[in-house]
């Protein structure tokens, strides 16, 4: 499931983006505010944003900005009723994928939205934040309220396998295979210990998970 941040400060326009995503299957999220845009992006790991040129306390193209310097590289299409050819040469040139024009089809959006997720598919992001984790691929660091958590090799691999597969069951042979390999003997006695060990790493209360939790009789899911 796609996690998508629809940005728009008009009530009707984001009630109807919101009910017409969510119909297709994605998590959605609403913000009305530039600044709260940049703030939650930075904060949760979205799959797509859908961003409105003119917001208040800060212009879409500001936060396009913002997010492209910090290295958050999520595909952005713009809403604008600006048709002026300049304007969408800068949403372009600042980082946005696409861009639509008001008024639109929700047609029309839903194909770009599928498209831009589709270039997207399977490719992992630079940087993924849940709680108040995040994980840097790039560096193959675990942070924690912005300090380092010591992992090891395996245990990054396999926390790498659930995001990838975040929201899916993965069963512990699907497990054995990506983490470890089909050549390798483990037992799933040892896969078990390894999900501990994990969510005392990521879990605010690893006794009561809540990113990586117990699907009984099939395995685990990551719903971070």
């Amino acid at each position: 499931m796609a996690r998508i941040l629809v940005v728009e400060d008009e009530p009707p326009i984001a009630s109807a983006l919101e009910d017409d995503l969510k119909l297709e299957g994605y998590e959605v999220e609403v913000v009305r505010d530039g600044d709260t845009a940049s703030r939650r992006a930075r904060e949760q790991s979205f799959d797509l944003i859908i961003l409105d040129v003119m917001l208040p306390r800060k212009d879409g193209f500001e936060v396009c900005r913002e997010l492209r310097r910090v290295g958050l590289r999520m595909p952005v299409i713009l809403l604008t009723a600006k048709t002026q050819e300049s304007d969408k040469v800068l949403g372009l040139e600042l980082g946005a994928d696409d861009y639509v024009t008001k008024p639109f089809s929700p047609r029309e959006l839903r194909a770009r939205v599928k498209a831009a997720l589709r270039r997207t598919a399977g490719v992992m992001p630079e940087i993924y934040r849940f709680g108040d984790a995040e994980v840097d691929f790039t560096r193959c660091e675990l942070r924690r309220g912005g300090r380092a958590v010591e992992m090891t090799p395996l245990e990054f691999k396999l926390l790498s396998a659930f995001i990838r597969h975040r929201g899916q069951t993965l069963s512990r042979d699907k497990l054995l295979d990506q983490v470890w390999g089909r050549e390798t003997f483990v037992t799933d006695r040892a896969v078990d210990t390894h999900i501990t060990n994990l969510r005392k790493k990521i879990e605010p209360m690893p006794s009561e998970p809540r990113f990586l939790v117990n699907v009984r009789g099939m395995g685990y899911r990551f719903d971070g």
